[in-house]
């Protein structure tokens, strides 16, 4: 009986091409629509994620709010270093300027200033030379470690330790030169120019340490870690400010980045399938004129049935499964069409997508629900209809 539903269901459905295929497309378009927008937003979580990760090894970020009374300072750090759950500790500031390469001006340097082990906090390796070290910072040395998209930039080539470049006039000599190291959350990794901290206050004139990272000896110790650097500031800030956490500075660590990423995209992509969501009830609505239409043109077909025997049930059996047959069809060729959209998408966001199998089942199971639903009322109309006055219906 099931069979011969459903084979009913697909003649009705290839008697009206046009119709059906209008039809089929309100639902193509709301299973599209959901599953396209959430493999985006999975992959947004997962781009940002990785590059989140990128930043470093158990990482802790600490950002100075303080500026006239900033009691930070590179001795302080570098008391707080030897505290056994922290394994790095480096002061970071972002400056900009003019650098010189012979002939050639580089706009899209990242110029910073910094101490010996940042590179290991951000997982950084030096492939020629060496990093900056501990006199560059006691004696102000004019020298740099640059990125390897910024070595290609400026010279043409990656093998350029000994060479010389002009930062706002002042002569800078390359000591190293980093790894590809691609992107993160903070920008390109290969643009970086390094300067040791002490050079960058005295040539931009800048005062104080404003940010700095930690990076915990392992990612379970990270929460201690995290403590320490709490206590350090609360002690340094003591004098200053009896409540500053929060107002003076602030403190957090990676986990915290991802946790509160995770709940903002999952948040976003909750909204983005919602509101996708909406052109599928469309389709769904789309469904149930088109059955309503149906159910009116086959009037005397129903009248007919009902008089050699054909039961309430079997009536709206046909026109149920009519509905259900059109909302799969949509569900199963927006899928494929989906397939299709997330590979062409993925280089041109620059993202990987995937379509997680559970969103592929949802949309599924929604397409069918929704089928369902907005065929339960033509189908139980057709099923009430008295035969008599079906049989004298002239249409």
């Amino acid at each position: 009986m099931l069979f011969q539903w459903c084979k009913m269901a697909i003649k009705a459905i290839a008697g009206n091409k046009m119709r059906s295929f209008l039809t089929i497309l309100g639902v193509v378009i709301g299973v599209v629509a959901i599953v396209v927008l959430v493999a985006i937003g999975q992959g947004a979580n997962r781009s940002v994620v990785s590059r989140i990760e990128g930043m470093g090894t158990n990482l802790i970020n600490v950002s100075i709010r303080a500026r006239r009374t900033n009691p930070v300072t590179l001795k302080g750090l570098s008391e707080l270093a030897q505290n056994e759950l922290i394994a790095q500790v480096a002061p970071i500031t972002n400056v900009s300027g003019t650098v010189k390469a012979g002939v050639t001006t580089y706009d899209d340097g990242s110029i910073q200033g910094t101490t010996p082990g940042y590179e290991k906090i951000r997982n950084w390796t030096v492939q020629e030379g060496r990093f900056l070290k501990q006199p560059d910072i006691d004696n102000r040395t004019f020298v740099a470690v640059i990125g390897s998209e910024a070595a290609t930039e400026m010279y043409g080539t990656t093998h350029v330790v000994g060479e010389t470049f002009s930062l706002n006039g002042y002569a800078m000599t390359v000591v190293g030169v980093l790894k590809e190291n691609g992107s993160s959350a903070a920008g390109s990794n290969d643009n970086q120019i390094l300067i040791p901290f002490t050079l960058s206050e005295r040539l931009f004139s800048q005062r104080g340490i404003t940010s700095f990272y930690v990076s915990a000896v392992s990612s379970s110790a990270v929460p201690q870690a995290q403590k320490a650097v709490e206590n350090y500031l609360k002690e340094a800030f003591h004098n200053y400010n009896t409540d500053s956490f929060g107002t003076q500075y602030s403190v957090y660590n990676q986990s915290e980045m991802l946790d509160t990423l995770s709940e903002t995209t999952a948040t976003l992509t909750l909204m983005l399938g919602g509101i996708a969501g909406i052109s599928l009830l469309v389709g769904g609505i789309g469904i149930m004129n088109i059955m309503l239409v149906s159910v009116s043109e086959r009037t005397r077909e129903i009248g007919i049935r009902k008089a050699i025997g054909a039961a309430r049930g079997d009536i709206l059996m046909q026109f149920l499964i009519e509905s259900l047959v059109v909302s799969l069809m949509g569900g199963i060729l927006g899928l494929l069409i989906s397939l299709l959209a997330v590979k062409l998408l993925g280089p041109i966001l620059d993202m990987t997508l995937v379509i997680p199998a559970w969103v592929a089942w949802m949309a599924i199971g929604f397409s069918v629900f929704i089928g369902v639903v907005f065929g339960m009322y033509p189908a139980n109309k057709a099923s009430k209809l008295h035969p008599i006055q079906a049989l004298h219906y002239e249409g």
